[in-house]
């Protein structure tokens, strides 16, 4: 019997493990370009808040996030020559275990802090 409830509970763990694995590692993975598009925005400043904005939200849309437009925040700091970009997002993913649902919020952030 306790070799029984041993293996039910791994494999209960492996079947959670599949299920919040995937929005952790896309949530790395958006924290990345999150970098990248700061980055890119910093170094162009003639880019507008919109466009990175725009930039954010295909990206979300690649990795498959439920992100929507009001959810981004974009801070510019700085002077015109050292522009420094901060863009915020938030957003939650829902998990769903058998017999057990959550959602999962993620705050991921980036920021281009000049040269």
């Amino acid at each position: 019997m306790k070799a029984l409830a041993g293996f039910l509970a791994i494999v209960a763990l492996i079947v959670a493990g599949f299920q919040v694995t995937p929005p952790i590692l896309a949530n790395y993975s958006f924290q990345d370009d999150l970098k990248n598009v700061a980055m890119t925005a910093g170094a162009n400043p003639s880019r507008t808040d919109e466009e990175v904005r725009n930039d954010v939200l295909r990206k979300a849309k690649e990795h498959q996030l439920p992100i929507k437009p009001e959810q981004v925040t974009i801070q510019r700091i700085g002077s015109p020559g050292l522009m420094a970009v901060y863009v915020v997002t938030e957003y939650s993913v829902p998990v769903n275990l058998p017999g057990y649902s959550f959602d999962m919020h993620f705050s991921p952030t980036s920021g281009n802090k000049g040269f």
